[in-house]
């Protein structure tokens, strides 16, 4: 989760994806940065309106689903993306608002594929995406000396898929952690997102490295895990992480 406060984005052009076209819709604190086969600014910006009043109408009956950093129950009626994000917080031990930023991007991405066959969004370094040929997914790590070192290969085949990174020393986002980087990778952009806000908040040093990937590895639904802090490094799952030229 990552969507508060302002930094400079370069590390959004650090998924290929010239060939695509690109567009923003931004709605209070939802900056998303999305490429698809054509302009569909207008169709996302409707949808980030809808789904962003969803979980702003559940906050108004619920006020703990934006203050809890502990999971919630899960109710019996909600809609689709809160109970997504509730799911998400209870798989990943945190509250449902670690997985605000990968959730909008998943369900603005869906709905955008009825238009484009290949969808591209990133939110606040949340991404989801669903491709038509491989592309490499650039990690950005802040400050250590592996930022734009280092990227995930994806493969049509792999995708829609989330890539959800969190970071304690990037961005204004609470974390109880000091990684500069936590990559979490899984088929709900959701988890990604909550996942990677969980893992980050176990790593102190790099000495912590290898418990926090023990840790994110039994987390249900996940894919793959990269942990980077300065130099150190920890690699789990089902993923391709390749040098960038």
């Amino acid at each position: 989760m990552k969507q508060q406060g302002y930094q400079p984005r370069t590390y959004r052009h650090w998924i290929e994806g010239k060939d695509l076209v690109a567009f923003n819709v931004t709605t209070k604190e939802t900056d998303l940065y999305i490429r698809a086969s054509s302009n569909l600014q207008r169709k996302a910006q409707r949808l980030v309106l809808k789904y962003r009043e969803q979980v702003e109408q559940y906050i108004e009956k619920n006020p703990t689903f934006q203050s809890s950093l502990k999971p919630l129950p899960i109710p019996a009626n909600a809609p689709r993306i809160v109970l997504d994000m509730l799911e998400a917080g209870q798989k990943a031990n945190v509250g449902p608002m670690a997985a605000i930023a990968g959730a909008i991007a998943e369900y603005v991405g869906r709905e955008l594929l009825e238009t484009s066959a290949e969808v591209i969004i990133e939110n606040g370094g949340d991404v989801f995406l669903k491709l038509k040929k491989n592309r490499i997914v650039g990690i950005y790590a802040g400050d250590s000396p592996l930022t734009g070192k280092l990227g995930l290969e994806i493969s049509p085949q792999e995708t829609p898929l989330g890539i959800c990174t969190s970071s304690a020393t990037v961005g204004h986002s609470l974390s109880f952690g000091k990684a500069d980087a936590v990559v979490a990778v899984s088929s709900s952009t959701s988890l990604a997102d909550a996942a990677a806000t969980a893992i980050c908040n176990q790593v102190k040093s790099p000495n912590d490295i290898s418990s926090a990937i023990e840790f994110g590895r039994i987390i249900d639904g996940l894919k793959g895990i990269v942990i980077i802090i300065g130099t150190g490094i920890g690699v789990w799952g089902d993923i391709k992480l390749c040098k960038i030229k």
